[in-house]
């Protein structure tokens, strides 16, 4: 019997509340129930079915045929059912919800929230979720430099920036430097490889490759001039720090954008403000 697990077992014995399952025919010891309601009516003793291996509301193991949204050491999106004493509860498919332990959560939660966790075995023998999936990540992805990929935020750290399971299954980061928008924990994004380390964990942007960015980033500029009434009061000798808060770009992807609509004549830089040429003002007004 492996707790938490999906496993082929074989019908010993048929009683009035259901049926006793084990490893083989022969094996009367180890046994587990599987409630009535849930045997298949073509099934009879010595035939096998694939079960999961859970406890009741009553700390008893117990087999069950329905499909649970997570296996043992496997990562999982969940909507959270209610927050009780011990913990929140969270709907994983099966008729009891699983416990999260307030010391296994990195947040706080309430109702219809959805968590990603991965689900383990307590001290107790007991299955529990987890919200620190780090260790459950894989570092096996198939994906390489340049492609994208689409996970979802677990964490998001000022030192490192944020952490993102990718597919819910590998790990990567979306490092500080790349944090140009807010993102937040729970946000669901769609990211382009921009490294692959040694270790396997990938390495993440929110941003295109620099020279399909750069019409992204002059077309941010012009419809922030646009709205600024034609004119920002800072260029691109600003602090790099002024530049991300106003811009949400680096101060390089700026100067790209701003050099670049230089270049193509729609504006004109002056000692301390960019502003946008007459010929091209009236697209905004």
């Amino acid at each position: 019997m492996e707790l938490g697990k999906k496993q082929k077992l074989v019908i010993i014995k048929v009683v009035d509340f259901g049926a006793y399952l084990a490893s083989d025919i022969n094996n009367h010891e180890d046994k587990v129930l599987l409630p009535k309601k849930q045997i298949p009516t073509d099934k009879k003793v010595g035939d096998s079915l694939e079960v999961f291996i859970y406890r009741d509301s009553k700390d008893r193991l117990i087999a069950t045929t329905k499909e649970p949204k997570v296996t043992l050491g496997e990562i999982a999106e969940l909507e959270v059912a209610e927050v009780g004493s011990i913990g929140a509860f969270l709907d994983w498919g099966l008729e009891k919800d699983l416990l999260l332990p307030f010391k296994e959560q990195t947040r706080k939660l309430r109702p219809g929230q959805s968590v990603l966790v991965a689900l383990y075995v307590d001290k107790s023998n007991r299955l529990c979720a987890t919200m620190r999936v780090y260790p459950y990540l894989r570092t096996d992805s198939p994906y390489h430099k340049d492609e994208k990929v689409a996970g979802l935020v677990y964490e998001v750290s000022e030192q490192y920036g944020a952490f993102v399971a990718v597919d819910k299954i590998y790990s990567a980061l979306i490092p500080q430097r790349e944090m140009y928008t807010n993102v937040r924990v729970g946000d669901h994004v769609v990211a382009r490889v921009s490294g692959v380390k040694e270790d396997g964990k990938l390495d993440l942007s929110l941003r295109e490759k620099a020279y399909i960015q750069i019409e992204t980033d002059s077309r941010r500029v012009l419809e922030r001039l646009g709205k600024n009434g034609g004119k920002l009061d800072f260029n691109d000798k600003a602090s790099p720090d002024l530049i991300r808060e106003r811009m949400n770009m680096s101060k390089n992807e700026f100067k790209r954008a701003v050099g670049h609509l230089l270049k193509e004549g729609y504006i004109a830089i002056g000692e301390d403000s960019i502003y946008l040429k007459d010929n091209v003002e009236s697209i905004y007004y």
